[in-house]
């Protein structure tokens, strides 16, 4: 039994958590754009009318468009929303080494242009690594991005405090003791309520982590968003869990953001954790339909 969010409402779905993933991923469409003289391939999904408003969203590190998967359909309805896996994620290719936030959004730029062709502005929205790919993307992209909304990402020059302990996996470990391990360090580090670490939530993290094969490492840790942000044409806003293990306090990212950007909308979700478009999807729908539809 897997519970799932659609339209602001719960579900609960006799499906597994893998057959969840297909659904939400069918009612979709998958297209791949190439880049490069190898001819590298970003895979994208994209769901709702193709005459609607475009938002892209980008997920974060050791993930793939599922990070996402909560929102959507939600989303779909009002927007047509294409959210790649991005290079080295997922089913996308690896890209060249060396490679930096810069490269990512170059080559999520290129391939925007191949699925977006003409003059069409989007609405641009990163979570976490995401966010401060986002942020390279938007100043890259000038005025065809109208919105940047950011969800809890680094990169913004603050130094971060103690993590919480997290548990080791080791080879030879069996499935259900594997399973455990994902539950627990996902509930230390990725969502505050332990109850909202659900089969759904274990089963993207374990299909993620195994198909990621590159790594932000240090550079959550750096102030490379921080100084891409200034280039930015687009308003800016942000959104936080409250509880966010990976952005104490919470407020200092407030006041960076609105020192860059006079008026910038901060919307800080009560009780949520450092994955919000999974464990607050209901607030974070709702935060994203004012940010990016209201004037």
């Amino acid at each position: 039994m897997a519970e799932i969010q659609m339209g602001g409402s719960k579900h609960c779905e006799a499906a597994t958590p893998a057959e969840v993933v297909a659904r939400i991923d069918g009612i979709g469409t998958a297209r791949a754009t190439t880049y490069g003289s190898a001819g590298r391939r970003v895979t994208w999904r994209l769901w709702g009318g193709e005459d609607l408003p475009l938002l892209v969203l980008l997920h974060g590190d050791f993930g793939s468009w599922t990070h996402w998967i909560r929102c959507v359909l939600p989303l779909s309805e009002r927007f047509r929303v294409i959210a790649p896996d991005m290079p080295g994620y997922g089913d996308s290719d690896m890209p060249p080494e060396p490679w930096g936030p810069e490269d990512l959004a170059v080559i999520l730029a290129a391939g925007l242009g191949q699925l977006l062709p003409g003059p069409r502005r989007y609405c641009l929205a990163g979570f976490s690594f995401g966010g401060i790919i986002a942020g390279h993307l938007a100043a890259l992209d000038g005025e065809r991005v109208e919105k940047l909304v950011l969800l809890g990402p680094g990169g913004l020059g603050l130094p971060r405090g103690p993590l919480p302990p997290l548990r080791r996996l080791d080879r030879g470990m069996g499935a259900e003791e594997a399973f455990s391990i994902h539950r627990h360090n996902l509930a230390a580090l990725m969502l505050a309520d332990p109850a909202r670490v659900d089969a759904l939530a274990v089963h993207l993290q374990l299909e993620n982590a195994h198909r990621a094969r590159v790594r932000a490492g240090g550079i959550p840790a750096s102030d490379t968003l921080l100084r891409a942000l200034p280039r930015v044409h687009a308003r800016i806003a942000g959104i936080w869990g409250e509880r966010d293990a990976m952005a104490q306090p919470v407020h200092e990212r407030e006041e960076i953001l609105r020192r860059l950007q006079s008026g910038l909308d901060f919307r800080i979700i009560p009780g949520a954790g450092h994955w919000t478009p999974y464990e607050a999807a209901e607030a974070v729908h709702a935060a994203l339909l004012e940010l990016l539809l209201v004037d």
